[in-house]
């Protein structure tokens, strides 16, 4: 598989899809879910849905091999690449702004066929796959993961991530026990319940839920379906269009609303067309730390106690935990603080010299105007200038700010770039702001940052390859499930009726084999109705006077009776099957 072209950082997140795995189960569940979905879709979706799954190589009748998707997606501009599961959304957002459509490979069950918690196959392939066809959606995506890429994450929204992802692991895996289901709720209760604040990264998350997610387009009052969890979801995909739905024009505010990934939405959001989506998002880019810098962004880093990214105006970028922005009189930023390890990068690359490993204790520098040179950026200084200022290898200086921080020591070095002043390198120096000591001599060297006023913040490091793991680029592998004996028979008997249909037994031949393959269906797993129902369809279509025609019938009507789920279930598939 070509992963040759991403940066080294994402190709960990690639997983080879085994297309071997799929079982006919796993088949039996996808080509259900595509009938009825294509059945529905192609009246209540956005008009270039079922185009779109032709031209993107989604076939009703089995699981689509990804390499194959990504070829017809290479006409559009986009590739597809298989993941595992849940992936850090900072890896999702950095792979959709590489045209990259990150596809679990997974397949849900049977258990789960209406609606899974856990992103799968269905999901990304028959949901966001197809819309991407369109022009102007396809612009929108990927102007949504520039801006998102972009966004501070929070160590409590990775905490809330990883609380999601095993509680979607654990409800996909037959194996789980109901013990291990509820300690995975109780977690991501607990988790959910202890969010102090709606960081930048969660506002985009529940803009990208509220639109490529769950997003309704068009008319108000009779809206089309655009979001890949309608598209991919049976039950929701008629569930959104009902009155119990509440339907809202779709604006920025949309990022004030939560959501719960376990229950169907109470409300969504209308776009009046895909441009819309791309005015909503202008707006919320206008208000991040990113586009905003300046204290207002830097106290956005602070709260989110997480590796982030300040950029000043002389393109200097200060890489890591940033825990004070220390203010002069005025209520400028006078000096900048912080802690563990820390990288300094110009134009994202890492300065030579000044990884995480050489900042480990962290970092500090005064941030403003020299009063020798009140309104002139110090990275703007000629050569000559800060010869006038003793900045010269060797030299003592004495450097005062307008904020009031002074920086005294001895020269050793000074990095330009673009005929601008990044760092200036000092030993025996100090640094002070009235009484507090902001850097001491035995400290060590002290590396001050050149630059006027914070530009921007944005999350992450600046050069993410060079400073290396970070907690939102953590790769974990969905488990694989653990099948009892009874399971891999019931797997065996699905994967002879596939046989029997691929095959094109027809006549007393289907007949023959189908009634040994229910009669042992009836010990193994009495209550799965899917099997009955393929049965019924094959019956239907190539055997109409066979006997096992009302017997069938009759199973399914006994099983239909078991409760409302399973009796809508198995009506929807008769319809499509031809029995009503």
């Amino acid at each position: 598989m070509e992963t040759d072209f991403l940066p080294p950082h994402l190709r960990k997140y690639v997983v080879e899809q085994h297309y071997e795995k799929y079982t006919a189960i796993d088949q039996a569940v996808w080509r259900y879910i595509l009938r009825q979905l294509k059945a529905f879709l192609s009246k209540h979706a956005h008009e270039c849905y079922v185009e779109g799954l032709a031209k993107t190589g989604i076939d009703i009748e089995r699981i689509p091999r990804i390499e194959d998707v990504s070829i017809k997606l290479e006409e559009f501009g986009w590739r597809a690449l298989p993941v595992s599961g849940f992936i850090p959304p900072a890896a999702f957002m950095e792979l959709q702004s590489l045209g990259v459509l990150p596809i679990a490979s997974d397949m849900r069950t049977l258990d789960h066929l209406l609606y899974t918690p856990a992103p799968d196959i269905v999901h990304e392939a028959a949901g966001h796959a197809p819309i991407l066809i369109h022009p102007e959606f396809s612009d929108y995506l990927r102007r949504y993961a520039q801006v998102a890429k972009k966004a501070i994450i929070s160590k409590e929204d990775l905490d809330l991530y990883e609380a999601i992802r095993d509680l979607s692991d654990i409800k996909e895996n037959p194996s789980s026990t109901p013990e291990q289901v509820k300690a995975a709720e109780e977690r991501l209760d607990k988790v959910g319940k202890s969010i102090t604040h709606i960081s930048e990264a969660s506002e985009l998350s529940r803009m990208n839920w509220w639109t490529a997610e769950y997003g309704l387009i068009g008319d108000l009052n009779n809206p089309k379906i655009f979001g890949a969890g309608l598209l991919s979801s049976v039950g929701e995909s008629k569930w959104c269009l009902s009155a119990k739905v509440k339907k809202i024009p779709l604006t920025v505010d949309c990022i004030k609303t939560s959501y719960d990934i376990t229950e169907p939405q109470p409300q969504l959001f209308v776009a009046t067309d895909f441009k819309n989506l791309v005015q909503v998002l202008d707006e919320m880019a206008d208000q991040m730390a990113f586009r905003v810098g300046g204290l207002k962004g830097l106290n956005k880093a602070i709260q989110a106690e997480s590796v982030n990214t300040a950029e000043l105006n002389s393109g200097i970028q200060i890489s890591g935990q940033i825990v004070e922005a220390i203010t002069d009189s005025a209520g400028g930023v006078a000096y900048l603080r912080l802690q563990g390890p820390s990288q300094l990068s110009y134009q994202d690359a890492e300065l030579s010299g000044h990884d995480k490993n050489y900042h480990a204790h962290g970092f500090g520098t005064p941030i403003g105007f020299l009063k020798s040179h009140p309104g002139q950026c110090p990275s703007t200084f000629t050569d000559a200038e800060w010869l006038s200022l003793n900045v010269t290898p060797g030299k003592t200086v004495h450097l005062e700010f307008t904020s009031g921080v002074v920086v005294k020591g001895e020269v050793q070095s000074r990095i330009t770039r673009d005929g601008k002043t990044l760092l200036i390198s000092l030993t025996q120096a100090s640094a002070q702001l009235q009484d507090r000591v902001l850097f001491a001599p035995e400290w060590g060297t002290f590396d001050m940052a050149v630059g006027s006023q914070v530009v921007s913040v944005f999350g992450g490091p600046a050069d993410r390859e060079a400073y290396g793991e970070t907690t939102d680029f953590v790769a974990k592998r969905v488990p694989a499930p653990k099948y009892s004996e009874t399971e891999l028979k019931r797997r065996g008997l699905y994967a002879a009726l596939r046989k029997a249909r691929e095959d094109k037994l027809q006549g007393e031949a289907l007949t023959t084999t189908l009634e040994k393959l229910l009669a042992e269906h009836k010990t193994v797993a009495p209550q799965d109705w899917l099997l009955y129902l393929e049965a019924l369809e094959l019956v239907l279509a190539r055997a109409p006077q066979s006997s096992l025609k009302t017997q069938l019938e009759k199973d399914l009507s006994q099983l239909a009776s078991k409760d409302e789920k399973t009796s809508g279930l198995i009506a929807d598939g008769l319809v499509l099957a031809g029995a009503l």
